[in-house]
């Protein structure tokens, strides 16, 4: 069974900046993906970004699009999540996600979840 633990959550202000990162208790594929979903309070969770392995292929939530980057470290069997313009409405538990096939919506199915870290981003 795979792990997936994610670090990196924490508070800062709005136009501040936080790196998640995501780490794999194994390599995965090259033809599997990694991302990040979220849930704020009181709200499904949503997809965020996610990334093939291959790197063949990246996707952005639109509310995300051009402040968010993912990014992997093959090495270290580790998916990133920068992100930058922090906003209020980003706050949320960040969760990693993996599987088999490809995924770039909220409905999509994954097989490997990770824990979640908390993302507080204050006005």
């Amino acid at each position: 069974q795979v792990q997936l633990v994610e670090s990196g959550g924490g508070s800062v202000q709005a136009g501040g900046s936080l790196r998640l990162s995501c780490a794999a208790s194994r390599r995965f594929p090259s033809t599997y993906t990694m991302g990040w979903f979220r849930q704020a309070p009181g709200k499904e969770r949503e997809f965020v970004s996610s990334m093939l392995l291959s790197g063949a292929s990246t996707r952005y939530a639109e509310s995300v699009e051009g402040r968010f980057t993912i990014s992997r470290d093959d090495a270290k069997n580790t998916v990133y999540l920068q992100m930058d313009s922090l906003k209020p409405e980003d706050t949320a538990v960040y969760y990693c996600a993996g599987n088999s096939g490809f995924f770039y919506d909220t409905r999509a199915p994954v097989a490997y979840w990770g824990q979640g870290t908390q993302v507080t981003v204050s006005s």
